[in-house]
């Protein structure tokens, strides 16, 4: 079975600190990345260029997907505010490697730009240009349900499960009804990236398994993709990987081909080969 990382970061410099999670590194190159992905049995990974903490790291993401094109692809990003971007939107997916677009979403200024409709340009921008978008929607579910059901044909991604961002062990999964009631749009999607942050269980963070196995219910192996955000885990790469190919005895056969990789490739459009 070949795996997909559903998403990585890569960087090469730090103009500010890398979030608080992640490793305290000035850099973490592709080659890195890969060394790690093959001590790991992971065959590629979608790079979500850190753009707040290093701005050039969509560059850098684009020239590793170049340079490495069986084992790399990106969910690149732009500044939302510059008037310019609007005209970047258009051929987006013309770059090679370039899958889609992603934006965390998770800082004041945003959060305040989302909720005031000053970036209700992108969302059907982006369904127009046939672009996926992936968000860490967890932190605003009710905007998100709503971008998504005005904009059907637009392929939304909620990242890092979905869940809490802060909170740990019960607590993180305090908005999974909502995030499941969501999986009736199809159009939307989880990438189950970052689980075992949310513990503060020890390996194969047993308490984390009933509430995937209630996003996975909801949204099927179809809209439901394996990844890891590896630079902040509590574990090695290896276990985030078998974590879900061993531990979770509900995710077995085709199902677990989708989750660790066919499903993601299909959904985003990476003509990614598996056989």
């Amino acid at each position: 079975m070949k795996i997909i990382h559903a998403q990585i970061h890569i960087w090469s410099q730090t103009v500010t600190p890398p979030s608080g999670l992640h490793r305290k590194v000035e850099k973490f190159t592709a080659e890195e990345a890969l060394r790690e992905m093959d001590e790991a049995g992971v065959d590629a990974a979608l790079i979500h260029p850190p753009y707040s903490w290093d701005p050039t790291s969509n560059q850098l993401a684009l020239a590793a997907a170049q340079r490495y094109p069986d084992r790399f692809a990106v969910m690149g990003q732009f500044e939302l505010d510059d008037p310019e971007s609007r005209k970047r939107i258009v051929g987006w997916r013309n770059q090679p490697g370039m899958m889609g677009l992603r934006w965390a979403l998770l800082y004041p200024d945003q959060q305040k730009a989302l909720h005031e409709g000053k970036l209700d340009w992108v969302w059907p921008a982006a369904e127009k240009e046939g672009i996926p978008v992936a968000t860490m929607a967890g932190l605003f579910l009710k905007p998100f349900r709503t971008i998504a059901e005005a904009h059907p044909r637009l392929k939304l991604i909620i990242d890092h499960c979905g869940l809490l961002r802060l909170e740990k062990d019960e607590a993180a999964f305090g908005n999974l009804d909502e995030l499941c009631a969501l999986a009736k749009l199809p159009n939307v999607a989880v990438m189950a990236t970052g689980a075992p942050g949310y513990s503060t269980h020890p390996y194969p963070f047993k308490n984390l398994h009933d509430g995937l196995h209630r996003i996975f219910d909801a949204y099927g192996p179809d809209r439901f993709f394996w990844g890891t955000d590896i630079t902040r885990m509590p574990c090695s790469y290896r276990q985030c990987v078998t974590m879900f190919t061993e531990e979770l005895p509900w995710l077995k056969g085709q199902d677990l081909e989708k989750v660790m990789g066919r499903g993601l490739s299909k959904w985003i459009g990476w003509n990614y080969e598996f056989d």
